[in-house]
C-alpha cells in the first residue's frame, strides 16, 4: 500500500508538471490559484526542491566544486568553468531562474490559498524561507518583497539581504503559529517530505531557524536578536529534526522519474553509468584528508577502484603525466555508494548531521545551554548513519581520534574548527553548498586547496553573479554586481 501511494503521488506530480505549465506559468496571477488543489501543487513544489538541489550543475554540484570535493576524470572536459572559477552572469545561472520560476512559484501558490488551508500555507512559508535563504547565501540582495508577482509586477525590486534574513525568521515563526493555531486543521495530502505530520514541519522550521542563527552568529549586529529567536524556539518546545529531511515522491526506474542526483550522476534507466557520473570523481585533497584520518566514510562518499582510491587535482589538464591513462573513470574514485544508493533513493535536502553541528556551534558559543561535545558527536554519528555505516563505526572513529585534533572534541584546540571541518565531511556529496558558506564565514576547513586553474592571487569565489536573464528582464533593478571573490555575503563580513 505504501508503494502504491508513493507511485500514485508520483503520477500526480508528473501529470501536473506535464499538463499544467500554462496555468502555472510565471506570468499567471499567483493570488488566484482557482484551478488546482493544494494536494496537487505541494508534491510538485517539493519535487522541484529536490531538482534544484541535486540535478547536475545545480546547488549541490556547485558546493562540491567550490569546496574542492569533486574533480574530473581523464577523457572529459566537464568542469572547465568551475576549475577556472569563471563566475559570470551565465555561471550556474539556472539556480536563480529555476528557484524563482519553478520552485518558489509553486510554494507561492500554496501561500496564497484560501485561509482554510492553514497547514499548506504554513508548509509553503517554511519552504519559501528555506529557498530564499539559499538564494541570499548565494547572491546577497535578491528580489523578495515584490518577487513572485510576475503577473502584476514583472520587474520586482531587489531587497537588502539583511532585511530578508530578518523577515524569513518572522515568516518561520508565523508558519509555526499557523500550524499550532489552525482553525481548519485539515489533513495534508501528498506531502512527500513529512507525510503530513505537522509536528515534523515545526521541527524543520526550528531547524532552518537555527541554520540562520548560526550563519549570523559572528556578526556584531545581526539582522535579528539571536537571544530572542532562541528563546522563541525554546518556548515553542518542539525542538529540531530527528532524521534527515528528504524528498521522495516514489522515484521510479523510468525516464524523468528517477531521483534527480541518480539521474544525473548515477545510471541511465538502461543501467548505463551517466556521462556526468563517469566524469565526476574525488579530488586528491579530499581523499588524502579522509585516508589520513582513518575515516571509514571514505569508501561511502567515494567508490574505491580495484587498485585503491585515486583522486584528481582540480584543473589538471595534462592527464598523461605521470602515468598514461592513470585517471580514466575506472581508475579514479567516482561518487560513492553512500551517496548514490539507487534510482529510488531519498533526495536529502537537510541532513541531521548538519543540524547537530549547527546546534554544537551554537552551544560552543554559549547561545544555547546544551553540551557542545554531545551534539558534535551526535553530528558525526548521524553522518555515518546517513552514509550506511553504523553508530558503532562512528564511536570507533571518535574513540580512535580522542587525541587527534578535529576528531576528538576535547583534543581540539579550536572546537569551532572541528565542528566546521566535520560538517564539511558530513555534507560532502549531499548539501555541500553549506560547507562553502561556512568556508566563507570561518575559513574552515583550513588548508583547502584551490583549483590549478584558479586566477592568480585569489581564493575560491564567495558568491554567484546575477544571471543574464535578470539583466534583460529586470535590468533597472539589478544592483551593481559585487566582486565574486572579495565581496562576501553580509554574514561573512
Amino acid at each position: 500500500m505504501k508503494n502504491f501511494l508513493k507511485y500514485t503521488t508520483l503520477l500526480l506530480v508528473v501529470l501536473l508538471m506535464a499538463s499544467c505549465e500554462d496555468f502555472l506559468d510565471v506570468n499567471e496571477d499567483p493570488n488566484n490559484p482557482v484551478s488546482v488543489t493544494p494536494e496537487l501543487v505541494l508534491p510538485v513544489a517539493q519535487s522541484y526542491t529536490a531538482n534544484v538541489m541535486y540535478t547536475d550543475r545545480y546547488i549541490n554540484c556547485l558546493g562540491n566544486m567550490m569546496m574542492y570535493n569533486w574533480s574530473q576524470s581523464d577523457g572529459y572536459s566537464w568542469y572547465y568553468d568551475e576549475f577556472n572559477y569563471a563566475v559570470n552572469a551565465s555561471f550556474y545561472s539556472r539556480i536563480f531562474t529555476y528557484s524563482y520560476q519553478n520552485t518558489l512559484k509553486q510554494y507561492n501558490i500554496l501561500d496564497n490559498l484560501d485561509p482554510k488551508y492553514d497547514y499548506y500555507k504554513a508548509i509553503s512559508k517554511i519552504m519559501k524561507a528555506y529557498h530564499f535563504q539559499l538564494l541570499v547565501d548565494l547572491y546577497g540582495d535578491i528580489p523578495y518583497s515584490e518577487a513572485l508577482k510576475r503577473g502584476e509586477l514583472a520587474t520586482p525590486k531587489y531587497d537588502d539581504a539583511n532585511m530578508i534574513y530578518a523577515n524569513l525568521m518572522t515568516e518561520l515563526t508565523t508558519a509555526i503559529e499557523l500550524i499550532k493555531d489552525a482553525e481548519n486543521p485539515e489533513a495534508v495530502k501528498n506531502d512527500i517530505m513529512f507525510a503530513g505530520v505537522m509536528t515534523d514541519w515545526i521541527k524543520f522550521a526550528n531547524t532552518v531557524k537555527m541554520r540562520m542563527i548560526v550563519r549570523v552568529s559572528d556578526m556584531s549586529t545581526p539582522p535579528f536578536t539571536i537571544a530572542t529567536e532562541i528563546a522563541t524556539i525554546n518556548a515553542e518546545g518542539s525542538g529540531f529534526i530527528t532524521a534527515d529531511v528528504a524528498v521522495n515522491p516514489g522515484y521510479l526506474q523510468e525516464e524523468g522519474k528517477q531521483n534527480p542526483m541518480w539521474q544525473s550522476f548515477g545510471e541511465e534507466v538502461s543501467g548505463t553509468q551517466t556521462m556526468s557520473g563517469k566524469a565526476t570523481c574525488a579530488t586528491d585533497y579530499v581523499l588524502d584528508y579522509l585516508a589520513g584520518t582513518n575515516d571509514p566514510r571514505i569508501d561511502k562518499i567515494y567508490e574505491e577502484p580495484k587498485d585503491g582510491h585515486l583522486g584528481v587535482p582540480q584543473g589538471l589538464l595534462d592527464y598523461d603525466t605521470p602515468i598514461y591513462d592513470a585517471f580514466i573513470p575506472d581508475k579514479v574514485s567516482n561518487i560513492g555508494p553512500g551517496i548514490l544508493k539507487g534510482f529510488d533513493m531519498d533526495a536529502i535536502i537537510f541532513t541531521l548531521a548538519e543540524s547537530k553541528f549547527n546546534l554544537a556551534e551554537a552551544a560552543e558559543k554559549s547561545l544555547i545551554s546544551d553540551d557542545p561535545k554531545t551534539l558534535y558527536e551526535q553530528g558525526v554519528t548521524a553522518s555515518f548513519e546517513t552514509l550506511g555505516l553504523t553508530s558503532a563505526n562512528a564511536a570507533a572513529y571518535l574513540t580512535a581520534g580522542l587525541t587527534t585534533n578535529l576528531i576528538g572534541y576535547d583534543a581540539s584546540s579550536n572546537p569551532i574548527e572541528a565542528i566546521i571541518t566535520q560538517k564539511w565531511i558530513a555534507v560532502n556529496g549531499l548539501t555541500a553548498e553549506q560547507s562553502w558558506f561556512d568556508y566563507s564565514r570561518t575559513g574552515f576547513p583550513a588548508g583547502l586547496d584551490n583549483s590549478l586553474l584558479a586566477p592568480a592571487g585569489v581564493d575560491r569565489p564567495v558568491r554567484l553573479f546575477y544571471p543574464t536573464s535578470e539583466y534583460s528582464a529586470n535590468g533597472a533593478n539589478v544592483p551593481t554586481q559585487p566582486d565574486a571573490f572579495t565581496a562576501k555575503i553580509f554574514w561573512a563580513n
